[in-house]
């Protein structure tokens, strides 16, 4: 059941902003000694949404397998859906099983196939998004809601920027990103000028984990491992 919602005054909002600052702090220290114990991984995204006979959730646990076999450990969620696809995969696998769980209203809840020292939770999703963009070597992003989306987004626009290194984003089902690519490279590239033809160097749109490895391995060839700022 929902907790009854209490509009705040302004004082009281000023009080609770400055504890808050501790909260925020202890989650940053816990996620930076828990994240850096853990070796090179690749984050996998997708909705939450996604049932366990689905095509893509199949797909998924077979990406994920397919990284740990390759040398690298997964990060996900945490939650139900393709992050639970990807726990089980890099579980099945015996690799790194890593989950970054947050607390909401719906959907969300610890998946059983992470590894029992990998699991932390989250109350705030811009802390919880700096242990992917850190800690991660790569972006594998299967079909997803607006959480994919924004997570998609952060990472490229953190690329353009300079703010982190370079590291590969591979988008995974070309029925569903297709017309995402399109409207970018048409509307947002040719029409509009809004973003470089560089800016898309690093994203790559494919179908199959075979796919996924081979462009997480070129990349790696070329360039050393290492945490992101």
């Amino acid at each position: 059941m929902r907790k009854e919602q209490h509009h705040k005054g302004w004082n009281e909002k000023k009080t609770n902003d400055s504890w808050a600052i501790f909260k925020i702090m202890g989650e940053f220290v816990n996620g930076f000694e828990k994240m850096s114990q853990i070796g090179p991984c690749v984050s996998i995204f997708g909705s939450a949404r996604t049932k366990p006979d689905h095509k893509y959730y199949k797909l998924a646990e077979s990406v994920a397998k397919s990284i740990c076999e390759a040398g690298y450990g997964v990060i996900t969620g945490g939650g139900p859906g393709i992050m639970e696809a990807g726990n089980k995969g890099a579980h099945l696998a015996g690799g790194t099983s890593v989950g970054l769980n947050i607390e909401l209203p719906f959907e969300q809840h610890d998946n059983p196939y992470i590894d029992s020292d990998k699991s932390l939770d989250f109350d705030y999703f811009f802390v919880r998004k700096v242990m992917f963009v850190k800690y991660s070597q790569g972006f594998v992003v299967m079909p997803g809601g607006f959480g994919t989306l924004d997570e998609l987004f952060e990472a490229i626009t953190l690329i353009q920027t300079n703010k982190i290194g370079k590291f590969p984003i591979i988008l995974v089902g070309t029925d569903f990103w297709s017309g995402l690519m399109d409207w970018i490279k048409s509307t947002m590239l040719d029409k509009f000028s809004n973003v470089s033809p560089g800016d898309l160097d690093l994203i790559h749109l494919v179908d199959t984990e075979d796919e996924v490895v081979t462009i997480l391995d070129a990349f790696y060839k070329e360039s050393g491992l290492s945490p992101n700022f």
